[in-house]
């Protein structure tokens, strides 16, 4: 356990500042990626940290591979600046270490937890419930709470597992199977990216026709995923085809919803995610949320638009959901490129080029 010595900065204080105490720690430390303030990811520096113990309610996790996502971008940026009210931190994060979804064994478990135990294998986000914040993920050691985590599938590489969580819930609290009957015909719209291509999946999984869109680069990824048919969207625009679905699941949102309801059915539904392209979209301060906020009102007036919810899924639930999918071979990952806990700056760069073919992770030895 970490003990933490309480030692003055300095024993003679200059004449006129306060007396200041600084916290010593001696104990076990890790490596990790440190996040000093919001702005550009070569901020992101190696360091050694103390090793955090877990509360009552949480897991020790000896992280092998932790996995890099948009939502981890945004708490690096501080952008939109109204997500630092989410959980994050005003003028630098609260949590210094970044990401949120890991794959790993368990080291140890606090006092509550029944589920786990030392060397279980297993994967989840570090977060609780939904927030817009650094989970510690991106370190040799993250705590994660016991309902945050599942076990890892033993057909399952760290590596792959790690980049489900985040993605996958996503995915599973916004494409329910309920909203998708079988045989009904299905578009994602931004098919290759890490939701998209757990959408793809799932749309399959339930038994609808798929149809995928995605730059011509990535189509072969998106048919591999068992998209029934593929749109290059440099080439054509799915909403002037002529072609109608019964649901079009929506995650760059690159286009407006008049132009959406020419191609979803009169007693279709659209689902918005709204990805922001790394700040070349949506508003500084407030990003997708003004026009997520204008379809909910719209809604009142439009069917098309209702049935989705804001209200968070029963994680624990949803992640065993995800491990059951992956063990059957219905949803699984395809990894573009692994990098080093050293190289995360290069990992961030890497996804923010908008070239990866599959998912980027970091593995962590």
């Amino acid at each position: 356990m970490t003990t933490v010595n309480i030692t003055p900065a300095s024993p003679f204080p200059k004449r006129g500042r306060p007396f200041e105490w600084k916290p010593v720690h001696y104990g076990p430390t890790m490596r990790a990626i440190v996040q000093s303030g919001y702005g550009s990811v070569d901020r992101l520096n190696l360091s050694d940290v103390p090793r955090p113990e877990p509360a009552e309610d949480e897991v020790l996790v000896r992280v092998r591979a932790a996995s890099v996502h948009p939502d981890v971008w945004h708490v690096v940026a501080g952008r939109p600046v109204v997500l630092r009210l989410m959980g994050s931190g005003i003028r630098r994060p609260h949590e210094r270490v970044p990401g949120t979804d890991v794959a790993g064994v368990v080291e140890s478990v606090g006092s509550a937890v029944t589920r786990f135990k030392p060397g279980d294998a297993v994967f989840g986000e570090t977060v609780r419930g939904v927030q817009w914040s650094n989970g510690g993920a991106f370190a040799e050691y993250a705590t994660a709470p016991e309902e945050g985590v599942a076990l890892k599938p033993s057909g399952v590489s760290f590596e792959e597992a790690a980049a489900v969580p985040t993605a996958g819930l996503i995915a599973l609290n916004n494409l329910p199977q309920h909203r998708v009957p079988s045989g009904s015909r299905v578009l994602v719209n931004g098919a290759a990216g890490g939701v998209g291509a757990i959408a793809v999946q799932l749309a399959k999984a339930y038994g609808a026709q798929v149809t995928g869109v995605d730059h011509a680069s990535k189509l072969a990824l998106v048919r591999s995923l068992g998209a029934d048919r593929v749109i290059d969207y440099t080439s054509e625009d799915f909403t002037r085809s002529g072609e109608q679905w019964n649901l079009i699941f929506d995650v760059p949102g690159n286009h407006s919803f008049g132009a959406i309801r020419r191609a979803l059915h009169p007693r279709g539904s659209y689902v918005l995610i709204g990805h922001d392209a790394f700040g070349a979209i949506g508003h500084r301060w407030l990003g997708s949320i003004p026009r997520l906020l204008g379809l909910v009102a719209r809604s009142a007036v439009s069917p098309q638009l209702r049935g989705g919810s804001f209200a968070s899924s029963d994680k624990r639930q949803s992640l065993g959901t995800l491990a059951g999918l992956m063990e059957t071979g219905q949803v699984r990952v395809v990894l573009d490129s692994i990098f080093s806990l050293d190289q995360v700056p290069e990992a961030m760069r890497h996804l923010m080029s908008g070239q990866p073919l599959g998912r980027v992770v970091v593995r962590i030895d």
